[in-house]
C-alpha cells in the first residue's frame, strides 16, 4: 500500500524548505515521515492514509476545546459571512480585549496582533521604549518567537551577553541580550547587580513549554518580581503557551496564589486566545501601553491585526473555557494522563518524571523533574524517539520532539486517556 504521507512529503520537499512550514513538523529530531493531516474532529486527527490519532499537540496548544467545537465553528462561519478582513476597527476587537482584561487584571490595555512571535517582538520593543533602556534578560531554554534579538544562546559568563543561535542574526543584534540559567536565583541577583540600571525588561516563560514542561519555582519568580521592581525593569510574562491554558487566569494567576499581589508588567498572549486562528496579543498597565503609536513613540502595526474571523474564533473559545467547572474538569483529565503514564513507566522500570498544570503537561525520561535547560538536555533522546514512534504506531500523536510540551483538550475522553496509557505501557516494556 502506498504511504500517502511519504508521497506528500516527497512532493513538499521539492517546493518548501525541508518540506514543512515550521521546522519541528519535519520529524528531523525523531526520524521518519511526518504525518500530513487530512482532517480533525474533537480529540483526533486523520492523516493522509486515513489513520486516526489521538492528538496531544492540538495545533501546539490552541485547540483547548478540541477540533471543530460546534460553538466555535458557528461563530467563525457567521463572521466569515460578514467579511474576512477590513483593515479597519471592529466591535469584536473591543469585545475580545475586554474579555482578556477580565481574566487578567494585570493588564489595563491590550494590542492585538497575528502571531506569538509578533507579540513577543512588540512587547520587547515596548519595554525598551517605555524605559529608555536597551538591555534585556531572557533565560536559556525559553523560546519567545523567532525575532532576531531573542534567538540567543548563553554567553560565557554574566558579564558577557548572548550569541546568536541562528544564521542571519548579526552578533551586534543580540549584544544587549543577557541569557541566564532558568531557576538560578544567585545568577539572577548577580545579573541585576551588574546591569540593573541598563535593563529594560526580564522576559520569561513562567512554565517553559519549550523545555517540555519546566516551572519557574515560586522563590525564583518572587525574586524576578522583586528585582525588576527594585531596578525599574519591566517583568514580561510570555504566556503564549500558558495563557488561558494552565488556568483561566493564565500562569500569572497560579503564581499569585503563592506570591501575594503578584503581577507581571507586560503579558504576551497567543494560541488559546485565538482558538486556532492566527491571533496573539500583548498588554500591560495603561502608562506602558500608551507608549504605543498612535499615542506614543513606539511604533507597531499589522494589516491583519484584530482580524474579524480570528477574533470571533477567540471570543467563542474564551466563552466556552470560562464556563464554571471547565478548568477543574480539564485539569483532572490532564492529571489522569500524567499519573497513568507515570505508573506505566514505573511498572516497566523506565526512568520517568512528569508534571502538568491545567491542560498542559510534559514528561522526561529522567528520574526527577529538571529545573533548567542543562538538566533537560540530559534526557534520553534515543529512547524518547523509540517511545514517540511506538506511540505513533499505536495511534497516539505526541510532540515529535523531546523538548516540547503536550496538551489535553476538553474533547479527550477517559477512554482516550486509558488507551494512551495502555499504548505507553506496551512501548515502555520494549524500551
Amino acid at each position: 500500500m502506498t504511504d500517502l504521507n511519504q508521497t506528500l512529503f516527497d512532493r513538499a520537499r521539492q517546493v518548501i524548505p525541508g518540506g514543512v512550514n515550521s521546522p519541528v513538523r519535519a520529524f528531523r529530531a525523531v526520524g521518519g515521515t511526518p504525518r500530513f493531516v487530512k482532517r480533525a474532529q474533537g480529540a483526533y486527527f486523520w492523516d493522509a492514509n486515513d489513520k486516526r490519532y489521538i492528538d496531544y499537540i492540538g495545533s501546539w496548544g490552541p485547540m483547548i476545546l478540541g477540533h471543530g467545537h460546534p460553538a466555535v465553528l458557528q461563530a467563525v462561519q457567521k463572521a466569515a459571512m460578514d467579511g474576512f478582513s477590513f483593515g479597519a476597527p471592529t466591535e469584536r476587537e473591543i469585545e475580545l480585549v475586554e474579555a482578556l482584561l477580565k481574566l487578567m487584571p494585570s493588564m489595563d490595555m491590550v494590542r492585538l496582533v497575528s502571531s506569538g512571535t509578533e507579540a513577543g517582538m512588540s512587547a520587547l520593543r515596548l519595554a525598551r521604549g517605555a524605559t529608555g533602556r536597551s538591555k534585556i534578560i531572557k533565560f536559556e531554554g525559553c523560546y519567545h518567537g523567532h525575532a532576531d534579538a531573542l534567538l540567543v544562546k548563553a554567553g560565557s559568563g554574566l558579564a558577557t551577553f548572548g550569541n546568536p543561535t541562528s544564521a542571519g542574526v548579526p552578533p551586534e543584534v543580540v549584544q544587549h541580550t543577557l541569557v541566564l540559567e532558568y531557576n538560578n536565583i544567585t545568577q539572577l541577583e548577580e545579573a541585576f547587580a551588574l546591569h540593573g540600571k541598563e535593563l529594560a525588561c526580564l522576559m520569561i516563560e513562567p512554565i517553559a513549554g519549550n523545555m517540555n514542561f519546566v516551572r519557574a519555582s515560586v522563590p525564583f519568580m518572587k525574586r524576578c518580581r522583586e528585582l525588576c521592581t527594585q531596578h525599574g525593569a519591566l517583568l514580561v510574562f510570555d504566556e503564549v503557551m500558558t495563557g488561558c491554558r494552565v488556568a483561566l487566569g493564565s500562569a500569572q494567576s497560579v503564581y499569585a496564589q503563592s506570591i501575594p499581589g503578584f503581577e507581571p508588567d507586560v503579558t504576551v498572549l497567543g494560541k488559546v486566545i485565538g482558538g486556532g486562528m492566527p491571533l496573539a496579543a500583548f498588554g500591560g498597565k495603561r502608562a506602558v501601553m500608551e507608549q504605543l503609536a498612535p499615542l506614543g513613540p513606539v511604533y507597531q502595526a499589522g494589516t491583519l491585526s484584530g482580524n474579524p474571523v480570528a477574533t470571533a474564533c477567540g471570543l467563542a473559545t474564551l466563552h466556552e473555557i470560562s464556563k464554571p467547572g471547565f478548568f477543574d474538569a480539564l485539569s483532572a483529565k490532564t492529571r489522569s494522563l500524567v499519573d497513568g503514564l507515570t505508573q506505566a513507566a514505573k511498572k516497566t522500570g523506565v526512568p520517568f518524571s512528569a508534571d502538568c498544570q491545567g491542560g498542559m503537561f510534559g514528561f522526561f525520561l529522567l528520574p526527577e523533574l529538571p529545573q533548567n535547560y542543562a538538566k533537560v538536555m540530559t534526557s534520553d533522546s534515543p529512547r524518547f524517539n523509540k517511545l514517540f514512534h511506538g506511540l505513533l504506531d499505536r495511534g497516539v500523536y505526541i510532540a515529535p520532539a523531546l523538548y516540547e510540551a503536550g496538551f489535553v483538550s476538553s474533547a479527550h475522553t477517559d477512554q482516550d486517556i486509558a488507551d494512551t496509557v495502555a499504548a505507553a505501557e506496551e512501548v515502555f516494556a520494549s524500551l
